[in-house]
C-alpha cells in the first residue's frame, strides 16, 4: 500500500464495496438497506484506494446546517468512517479526512461535528471533544403529575401536524449553539411519523409543545417507553407534556430521553434521580475558521478584540495571525502579518468556539500558549454559551 493512499469521491460502483467496509467496521446487520448503495442528496461520500484499486477506507461528510445564536451555519459533519483492518496505523482515516475538510470548504462548510469510536486519531487532525449527548432513564412514576390544565388542548398528533412540530423545534432550538437546523435534502420529510406516537399541546389552536415517543414492549417492570424527543415553548405547557409522560407508569416504569440543558421541559423533570443509560461522547472542529465567526450570531451585549496566530496541520487555510473583533451581534476574523503573543491550537480554537473551556483551561490543556500574557480576550470566541446537540449522526 502506497504511503498516501488515493482518496476521491466514492461513485455508484464504489457502494457495494463500501457498505462491507462499513458492514465489517461497525458489526451491522449483513442485510443492506437499499439507501446504503444508492446516491443519497445531501451528502458527500469519500473513499481511500490502495495502490491496486481497492476501497480501504471510507468517511462521510453530511451536509447540515447548525444554528448557532440565531443564524444558520454550513456544517460538514463526519459520519460512517471506516478503515480496514490491513491498513489500519497508516494514514488512511488522516488522508481521507484532509480531503473531506478540503471539499467542505470548497462547498461552503464553516464547521463540523462528529462522534467518535476512538478520540484519538480525531484528536489528531484537529477535532476535539466538545460536549456529551447524554441518554438517561427516569422512572415514570417519580414524574410530576397534576390535574390537566384546562387552558390546554393535548392529541395525537397526524403526519399533517409535522410542519408545526418543525417549526416549534427551531423556535426552541434556533436561539442555542450547535443543534442541527433539520434542514435540507437530508431532512425532507417522508410524510410519515417518526417512531410509534406523536403528543402535541395547544393552546388556541397553536403548537406549544410536543413528544414523540416510542413504546416499546412488555408492561412489566422492564418497560421502557423512548421519548424520542419531548420540547415545550413555555413552562405551562411543559408541565402538561410531562404529565401525559408520567401517564405511562403503570405500563412502562421507565421513561428513557436525551434532555436538553435547560429547557422547559427539563426544568420539570427529576433529573437528579436520572440515570445514565448511554453517553455518547462528540467532538468539534472549524472547516473554515474565517466563515465559522462571520456566519454565526453573537450576543449583542458582547464587544472587544484579540490577536492570536492559529495551527491547523490539515487545512492551512486557518494557520496564520488573525484578529478577532466582536460587536453589535456580528464578529470577523482579519488576518494580520507576524506572529501574535497568544499561540493557539486549532483543537483550542474548537473548545473555545463550542464554550466547552475557557482560554485558561485551554492554556492548562497546552492548547493556548500565552507567552506570558494572560489569555482572557480569547473568552470571545465562546460568547453565547456553550454548544449541545440532540442528533445522532
Amino acid at each position: 500500500m502506497p504511503a498516501t493512499p488515493h482518496v476521491r469521491e466514492l461513485a455508484a460502483d464504489d457502494l457495494d464495496a463500501a457498505w462491507e467496509l462499513g458492514r465489517f467496521a461497525f458489526g451491522s446487520s449483513p442485510q443492506r438497506p437499499a439507501q446504503a448503495t444508492a446516491e443519497v442528496p445531501g451528502l458527500t461520500r469519500y473513499g481511500a484506494f490502495d495502490e491496486a484499486g481497492r476501497l480501504v477506507g471510507k468517511a462521510v461528510d453530511l451536509h447540515h446546517d447548525q444554528w448557532w445564536s440565531g443564524r444558520a451555519v454550513s456544517a460538514a459533519d463526519v459520519a460512517g468512517v471506516a478503515v480496514a483492518p490491513e491498513a489500519r496505523g497508516r494514514g488512511v482515516a488522516r488522508a481521507m479526512l484532509t480531503a473531506l475538510l478540503r471539499g467542505a470548504r470548497e462547498r461552503g462548510a464553516a464547521v463540523s461535528a462528529l462522534y467518535p469510536t476512538v478520540a484519538a486519531p480525531y484528536r489528531a487532525c484537529g477535532w476535539e471533544t466538545a460536549g456529551v449527548l447524554r441518554t438517561v432513564d427516569l422512572a415514570t412514576a417519580a414524574l410530576p403529575r397534576h390535574r390537566p390544565d384546562p387552558r390546554f388542548a393535548v392529541r395525537a398528533g397526524t403526519a399533517a401536524d409535522l410542519p408545526a412540530v418543525a417549526a416549534l423545534y427551531e423556535q426552541v432550538t434556533r436561539h442555542r449553539n450547535g443543534l442541527l437546523t433539520r434542514r435540507g435534502e437530508l431532512f425532507d420529510a417522508d410524510g410519515g411519523l417518526p417512531g410509534d406516537g406523536l403528543t402535541l399541546v395547544e393552546t388556541d389552536g397553536e403548537l406549544v409543545g410536543y413528544a414523540t415517543w416510542q413504546r416499546g414492549r412488555g408492561y412489566g417492570a422492564d418497560s421502557v417507553l423512548t421519548v424520542d424527543e419531548a420540547l415545550a415553548v413555555t413552562a405551562e405547557a411543559a408541565r402538561e407534556l410531562v404529565g401525559v409522560l408520567a401517564s405511562w407508569a403503570s405500563v412502562a416504569p421507565t421513561l428513557r430521553l436525551c434532555p436538553l440543558d435547560g429547557d422547559a421541559v427539563s426544568t420539570c423533570l427529576p433529573l437528579e434521580s436520572a440515570r445514565d443509560h448511554e453517553r455518547d461522547l462528540w467532538m468539534h472542529r472549524p472547516v473554515d475558521v474565517a466563515r465559522a465567526v462571520s456566519a454565526r450570531g453573537w450576543p449583542a451585549h458582547v464587544r472587544g478584540f484579540v490577536d492570536f496566530s492559529l495551527t491547523d496541520p490539515l487545512a492551512e487555510w486557518n494557520t496564520g495571525t488573525w484578529r478577532l473583533a466582536v460587536a453589535d451581534g456580528a464578529a470577523e476574523l482579519v488576518r494580520l502579518d507576524g506572529e501574535a503573543d497568544l499561540r493557539l491550537d486549532v483543537r483550542g480554537f474548537a473548545l473555545l468556539y463550542t464554550g466547552a473551556a475557557g482560554a485558561r483551561s485551554v492554556a492548562q490543556a497546552g492548547l493556548l500558549h500565552t507567552a506570558g500574557v494572560a489569555p482572557d480576550a480569547l473568552d470571545l470566541l465562546g460568547a453565547g454559551g456553550p454548544a449541545q446537540v440532540l442528533d445522532y449522526f
